[in-house]
């Protein structure tokens, strides 16, 4: 029955008549049945931590709208948490840390087979998910890639420019490596784990490599999601995984090689187009519509949707956002958005 998933068949290179279709925080605060789950946990945090209510909303937009793929309701900082880090957050404004900076401060995170007992959860509602997903709806795990958690780790919250993990990278660059290698190893462990409970793919969010320059990104963007994915691939041979490096521009063009990700992830910053030309050639893509759409609608979102559908039609595609779904978003548009992607 696997093989016979749509996303899988395209993660596996297929070429289908009709792409498969999710959408990246496709669970979350655009649907009012989230909300109300949300308001049941008390919180953002006890409700990752809660397997039976994440799976709830996990499930939410799969019965609301069919999405050929559910991904894992948790959080990429939940990682940090689980080495030790202090982790919470800020009404209306986000995430906040405690941050490393330093030898000592790193050294006294936790190691690595001491996360699973913060995890455990997390774990526990991927198995969940495997038993109540449709049988034709693929199960996707996630963790954010380490360049991007680093830089909240480093600065502590969410920044504009990512400044603060540039600085510790030019100014004290062995702690800095230090983390980021200490993230890729916690997050093959963490994935791993995630497959082992019934993900069936995985996907790495790298949200900030587009602030990366020249060597830089190779060393701190790919060469981490290279060694993760080769990583979980000698563990569990044929698992899929999707690569994310947002902001890539033209460097998408040869992810899928120096990585060995199965699908690389593009976001709306590339034409459909150029993407079909220098990416798909290697194999999946996913993506990009604009997120803004899924607030105008109308018009402009079908013939948008329909150019993208075009553009990749030649190739193994997955039809997706080129970033997250955001919170004013109309949950009629996201129908329609599909509709125009099925054809209907």
């Amino acid at each position: 029955m696997a093989q016979q998933k749509t996303i899988l068949r395209a993660l596996a290179g297929e070429t289908l008549p009709t792409p498969p279709i999710w959408m990246m925080r496709q669970a979350g605060r655009y649907l009012p049945e989230y909300k109300a789950t949300r308001a049941q946990a008390g919180d953002f945090l006890s409700l990752c931590y809660n397997p039976e209510l994440a799976a709830e909303v996990t499930l939410q937009p799969i019965r609301r709208y069919g999405f050929d793929a559910a991904i894992l309701f948790a959080d990429i900082l939940l990682l940090p948490q689980a080495l030790g880090a202090d982790l919470w957050f800020v009404t209306g404004e986000g995430p906040r840390l405690s941050t490393i900076t330093s030898a000592d401060e790193l050294a006294q995170l936790k190691p690595i087979d001491a996360i699973h007992d913060t995890l455990n959860p997390v774990y526990e509602t991927v198995k969940i998910l495997s038993q109540e997903l449709p049988k034709e709806t693929t199960l996707i795990g996630f963790a954010g890639a380490p360049w991007t958690v680093a830089t909240y780790m480093i600065a502590g919250q969410g920044t504009p420019d990512q400044g603060p993990a540039h600085a510790l990278k030019a100014e004290n660059k062995p702690v800095f490596e230090g983390i980021i290698n200490r993230l890729t190893e916690g997050t093959i462990a963490y994935l791993s784990k995630q497959i082992e409970a019934g993900a069936e793919c995985v996907k790495l969010f790298d949200s900030w490599a587009g602030s990366l320059e020249g060597d830089d990104f190779t060393n701190y963007s790919i060469k981490p999601m290279q060694r993760i994915t080769a990583a979980l691939k000698e563990k569990h041979p044929g698992i899929p995984v999707i690569a994310f490096p947002r902001g890539a521009g033209t460097r998408y063009a040869g992810v899928h090689a120096a990585t060995g990700a199965d699908c690389v992830a593009v976001d709306d910053g590339v034409d459909a187009a150029w993407v079909a030309e220098h990416v798909q050639k290697d194999g999946c893509v996913q993506g990009n519509l604009k997120s803004s759409h899924m607030v105008t609608g109308g018009k402009a979102l079908i013939s948008e949707t329909r150019r993208i559908v075009d553009a990749l039609s030649n190739g193994p595609h997955i039809f997706n956002l080129g970033h997250g779904i955001t919170p004013d978003a109309d949950p009629a548009n996201v129908q329609l958005m599909i509709d125009t992607v099925r054809g209907a």
